[in-house]
């Protein structure tokens, strides 16, 4: 069996040696080291290259989320933390986790279960919707970003992985398929144009008559128009009717 290489990064010792107590009936884990601040937990992650990190959120100076702006990484990350509002919906942690201190074993063991397992192997995974409204923290170009989902002009499909361009032409590559953004996001403000196109409306500038009944759509921000199908075409309609 592949041993998970682990690192703990929290400011609390009594934190650090509670997890670390747990995980020792996990034999799957491996510990290499821990670190109760930002910088010592940044030079931790470039030293022993872990697989997993158990990430707290507010510690003193810099939080979690600070050092992971910091850094490039695709490493998984279960965050841990003692305040709830942070595992609201609009952090999303890339298809791992977050855990409420004090930890639970039993919640430990679910969350330990879906990095080792993987949540893709779970043909009935069920998505929670977004807001407009709101920011969802995930895995994008190999570094873990916050993106405004009002901020998304378009998505592309591209292979298993997803082309995201949001205003100020940022763009970037995250793992989450068409289907899922197509079910998650509001569907009063995005709609598929295409089997490999998504498109928020606030953005939608023009449409025009394209050949074999086909159309295309201008958005703002972006001189190369997007094809639209008629099928596609006829489910807009209705949606703007």
């Amino acid at each position: 069996m592949h041993r998970k290489k682990t690192i703990i990064i929290d400011d609390e010792k009594l934190a650090r040696e509670d997890l670390k107590s747990l995980l020792k009936d996990f034999p799957e884990i491996e510990i290499l080291g821990e670190a109760d601040n930002t910088e010592k937990g940044i030079r931790l992650i470039e030293e022993e290259e872990p697989d997993l990190i158990f990430l707290d959120i507010q510690m003193p100076g810099e939080t979690g989320f600070d050092l992971l702006n910091k850094i490039k990484t695709d490493k998984k990350i279960i965050f841990v933390t003692a305040y709830e509002q942070f595992a609201i919906r609009a952090f999303e942690v890339n298809a791992q986790d977050y855990l409420l201190k004090p930890v639970n074993k039993e919640r430990l063991a679910l969350a330990l279960n879906k990095i080792v397992i993987g949540e893709n192997n779970q043909p009935d995974k069920k998505f929670k919707p977004l807001e407009y409204s709101d920011t969802i923290f995930l895995l994008m170009n190999n570094s873990y970003q916050f993106i405004k989902i009002n901020s998304i002009i378009k998505i592309n499909s591209a292979g298993n992985y997803s082309e995201l361009h949001t205003k100020r032409k940022v763009r970037g590559l995250v793992l989450k398929s068409m289907k899922e953004w197509e079910e998650r996001l509001p569907e009063n403000k995005f709609v598929r144009i295409h089997r490999n196109t998504i498109i928020n409306l606030e953005y939608l500038e023009r449409i025009e008559e394209w050949f074999n009944y086909a159309y295309q759509v201008y958005l703002k921000e972006f001189e190369k128009p997007e094809t639209m199908s008629r099928r596609y075409a006829s489910l807009l309609k209705g949606r703007m009717e």
